[in-house]
């Protein structure tokens, strides 16, 4: 679905506490270091920085460290100070962090991919490094023995990787629009099956293990929240980008998802509300209200001696309609439509000002951001682009 015109940002912004410049590439990933004022990030100029905030009040690099290949991904798991790096050239670098994080060792190097890293997780309970590559393949590797456990081909290149404790299954995005769903043994996979709502790749996902819900972003500019534990099938869509989803972040004890893209868009969306599931679009030969032919309805056009009209959908009740009985416009946020979007005339009319009060927050970073990061016990946002600017926000006023 066409995103229509963004609407006015509300009065809670998020403060911008700080900018982190020095990369000469792209920021693909960066992290914020939890009980530090400090920054973890990666970039395509090949360097791995760990930035500390001096008595200035600018970062600083503690460390400074050259790979052999563009950094495309980080995994960073405080508890054990251990560093995981996907490369362009398809290996995973780990590293243990010093204490003060002022120097940076190699512990392993694993031969993942054939092609770019592009996500990874690091399980710290199983000792499991998970990965997606270019080469269309998801893989994971025991951290302590270093070995291969597994791999799945994917449909196409994965770039959305999530994975669930309890249960060991892991979720994976890829560029046709699918999410797979896998169960992992110690070594062994089986799939537990597939499905797919987007009409674009699937650029990020997020796992709420509370809510038992996922969240898929997308290059088609939404957001789908799927009920995995309901059990349901149930599908919730978002819209609220004027271009493709970049990176997700669920905030756990709010309640509340932090989605960014390439609009250079933070949109923090209030999941404590009860959501209505979009309705499938029906399928008519004419106007579900009027009667009136659609234009492919030659026999009705030649019967009652009328020109076949365009086609359109309710957003409300999915009925299929002609423009003439749906000239009206509304917001629906409750069905996860922020803009304002067709409706038909007698759904417009069902529409209360209630029912429009917006569910989401609007925020324009100005940069293109590539990868968010959350710390919830700060309350603090980091945001990485293409413009090779970390930014760090102070998300309270929003996320309270």
């Amino acid at each position: 679905m066409a995103a229509e015109p963004q609407p006015k940002a509300l009065t809670r912004k998020p403060l911008l506490l700080n900018k982190v410049e020095g990369s000469q590439e792209v920021v693909n990933m960066a992290a914020i270091v939890p009980k530090e004022d400090g920054v973890i990030s990666v970039s395509e100029d090949r360097t791995v920085r760990v930035w500390l905030k001096r008595d200035s009040g600018q970062y600083w690099p503690s460390i400074y460290h050259a790979m052999p290949s563009p950094c495309s991904c980080m995994s960073f798991n405080p508890e054990t100070r251990r560093l995981s790096i996907g490369l362009d050239n398809g290996t995973i670098s780990e590293f243990i962090l010093s204490e003060d994080y002022n120097k940076m060792t190699l512990v392993k190097t694993y031969q993942a991919h054939q092609s770019r890293v592009i996500m990874i997780l690091f399980v710290l309970e199983m000792e499991w490094v998970l990965s997606t590559g270019q080469d269309k393949h998801f893989t994971w590797h025991c951290s302590e023995s270093g070995q291969r456990l597994g791999g799945y081909r994917t449909s196409a290149g994965a770039c959305g990787l999530q994975f669930d404790v309890e249960t060991r299954h892991v979720f994976v995005g890829d560029h046709s629009g699918q999410v797979t769903i896998l169960k992992l043994e110690q070594e062994s996979c089986s799939l537990v099956t597939t499905f797919k709502g987007h009409t674009g790749g699937v650029t990020a996902l997020c796992w709420d293990p509370i809510q038992r819900v996922l969240f898929s972003g997308s290059s088609d500019h939404s957001i789908i929240m799927w009920d995995i534990g309901g059990r349901k099938g149930t599908a919730i869509e978002l819209q609220g980008h004027n271009d493709k989803v970049q990176s997700l972040s669920y905030a756990h004890h709010t309640r509340q998802l932090i989605s960014c893209g390439a609009d250079g868009g933070i949109v923090v969306w209030n999941m404590d509300v009860e959501r209505q599931e979009t309705p499938e679009w029906l399928d008519s030969d004419s106007c579900q209200k009027c009667d009136q032919p659609f234009f492919w309805n030659f026999k009705q056009m030649w019967d009652s001696k009328k020109i076949g009209l365009r086609q359109h959908h309710c957003r409300k009740c999915g009925k299929a309609v002609c423009g003439k009985c749906s000239s009206k416009r509304s917001s629906i946020p409750l069905m996860g439509f922020e803009f304002e979007v067709r409706v038909c005339d007698s759904c417009h009319e069902s529409i209360t000002d209630e029912e429009r009060a917006p569910t989401a927050t609007f925020h324009d970073s100005k940069h293109n951001i590539v990868h968010v990061h959350f710390d919830a016990t700060r309350g603090w946002l980091l945001t990485s682009g293409t413009d090779k600017v970390i930014k760090l926000w102070d998300m309270t006023p929003v996320v309270s």
